[in-house]
């Protein structure tokens, strides 16, 4: 009897240290993006954008995040052209063809083929019959979670058609 007593008392207060990273307020899909560290491109060109504030709201919003790598990828000068006041309307399009309106997991769409309708207004290809492409790219890191959504890391930019 005094071993079970011994289990449940370390057990109750085990309790709060084991389950305080679920009561915390997950980060919204900015903040995840700044802290993971490798979307230093993306996060400025979102500044740039104007669509901070949007990318905070409530969604819930699906973001294929390209990476700092993806966005080296592109011919020289490129970002630092987008980044340009006079090519802002230009920018956000490229943006939000990278956002989808909703919340989709890898397991929503596992084994499928589709269009998606993007923020912008284009559709996306999704292919997730063999591993996951996203028009070009490919999703190198699924399903990372955020307060207001979820993020898809790729290996390229996708520019809309």
């Amino acid at each position: 009897m005094d071993k079970i007593r011994r289990f449940l008392v370390v057990a109750v207060a085990a309790t709060p240290i084991l389950f305080g990273a679920v009561a915390a307020k997950a980060a919204d899909i900015v903040d995840t993006a700044v802290s993971a560290g490798k979307f230093n491109t993306l996060v400025t060109a979102v500044k740039a954008a104007g669509l901070v504030d949007t990318l905070k709201g409530a969604g819930p919003f699906t973001v294929f995040a390209p990476t700092d790598a993806a966005f080296a990828k592109l011919p020289k000068g490129t970002v630092e052209d987008l980044l340009k006041p006079e090519n802002k309307e230009k920018l956000v399009a490229v943006l939000t063809y990278h956002v989808v309106p909703g919340k989709i997991m890898s397991a929503d769409i596992a084994g499928k083929s589709q269009m998606v309708k993007t923020v912008q207004g284009s559709k996306l290809s999704v292919d997730a019959t063999k591993g996951v492409k996203v028009d070009n790219a490919t999703v190198t890191t699924a399903d990372v979670q955020a307060s207001n959504g979820v993020i898809h890391v790729i290996d390229t930019v996708v520019l809309p058609k």
